[in-house]
């Protein structure tokens, strides 16, 4: 195991982490990154093995665990109560609860809507070259997210402020002005959720909220806290995933020429997992280790932290020929991009579906899309998204 240093907030590794990822992988499967702290994982191997192990998790061991910084009380008021960073039993109830009412037939059911509302969104797009990012990337989720809990559209603006300030929590050049906004953010997120889950409890409505207050597994349901966790962890990680995911694919589709045949449903589901492979809106997530253990033949043991690389590991090529060039034309294998075992992600089929149908309309509409200015990646680590993508309608 070889100890590597690289500033993730380094203006060259921001712009393209995969040639550090690459070295590190070339010289075995785990590593100590010195700026993080911690061991991590850059094979697809040893991250997918990771992700899948029960001996690893989420939650701090009970004697590592500390008290919260009082500055950051109503953040991990809401994060203490996700799901995505508990472990069993609580992680299973919460999940099987939110699966009641997050279910697969629900969210196909929402295709006719968010196909409208791309072709609502090209429609308002300005003459000349324009910016997808804020345009279009970063509101195909956050309304479809609105609409899904029942929050008028008008308030999607805020709901997207309140996400990107907490999820800032998450990178690496977070500071105590990024934790003081990300309190903020969540106080006021959690009171108007707050309200508004009483105001569904009095007249119950078609929607997400009013199915998980209604959501019951093995007589159980979720508490009030529980409930707010719950719509804030899809809103942050939906939004935050798809914008990022629909800014790097048309950036990845432009650059290479690829052009799919958008009238195949078999073709547009390889173009969306290309490109999670090939540059996924995610790049590290953490796990604590239970017991002592060994992976990529590093030992590990209970109390240490490893990184699991998921931008190093989609670009393998144990695992994949060719693994830094773009083609949606080759043959599909399972990614890591969502993560895998008891986390993957709940949200994936929406955000699958998202992919799928904003891609679509939005190359069926402008074919001739071509990139304006040189796209600029944001310092976002260890998200992985642009700052902005400047486009020509051609």
């Amino acid at each position: 195991m070889a100890e590597l240093t690289q500033s993730p907030t380094d203006p060259d590794f921001v712009q393209n982490p995969y040639p550090f990822y690459a070295k590190a992988r070339a010289r075995g499967a785990v590593h100590h990154w010195r700026d993080y702290g911690i061991d991590c994982a850059f094979s697809h191997a040893a991250v997918n093995a990771a992700l899948r192990d029960s001996r690893m998790g989420r939650e701090a061991p009970e004697e590592l665990k500390h008290p919260r910084p009082t500055h950051l009380r109503d953040f991990y008021a809401v994060d203490d109560n996700s799901m995505l960073e508990l472990e069993a039993p609580r992680h299973t109830r919460l999940r099987k609860l939110v699966l009641h009412a997050f279910t697969a037939r629900g969210i196909a059911g929402l295709a006719p809507e968010i196909e409208t509302l791309c072709h609502d969104l090209i429609d308002a797009f300005p003459e000349g070259d324009f910016d997808l990012l804020p345009l279009y990337a970063a509101k195909v989720p956050v309304i479809v997210i609105a609409r899904l809990l029942g929050v008028p559209d008008d308030m999607a603006d805020q709901l997207l402020a309140w996400s990107n300030a907490m999820v800032a929590m998450y990178q690496a050049r977070r500071d105590r002005e990024i934790e003081e906004a990300a309190n903020a953010a969540a106080r006021d997120f959690s009171a108007f959720l707050a309200d508004y889950v009483a105001t569904r409890r009095r007249t119950p409505g078609d929607d997400l909220i009013t199915r998980l207050i209604a959501a019951e597994a093995d007589g159980e349901t979720l508490s009030l806290d529980e409930l707010i966790a719950t719509c804030v962890l899809l809103l942050n990680a939906g939004h935050e995933a798809t914008v990022n995911t629909l800014g790097n694919g048309v950036k990845a589709m432009l650059e290479t020429g690829a052009d799919p045949d958008w009238t195949s449903a078999e073709m547009i589901d390889a173009t969306v997992e290309e490109i999670l492979r090939y540059d996924p809106p995610l790049h590290m997530f953490t796990r604590w280790v239970y017991e002592d253990l060994e992976i990529g033949r590093t030992s590990l043991k209970r109390g240490d932290r490893i990184g699991l690389l998921l931008g190093a590991a989609g670009r393998d090529p144990q695992t994949w020929d060719d693994p830094d060039r773009f083609d949606p034309n080759r043959h599909l294998k399972p990614h890591v991009a969502f993560g895998a075992g008891r986390h993957f992600c709940v949200g994936a089929p929406l955000a699958r579906l998202e992919l799928q149908i904003a891609l679509r309309v939005l190359f069926e509409r402008l074919p001739g899309l071509g990139i304006a200015e040189p796209p600029v990646y944001a310092n976002l680590y260890h998200f992985h998204g642009l700052r902005n993508l400047m486009l020509t309608r051609g």
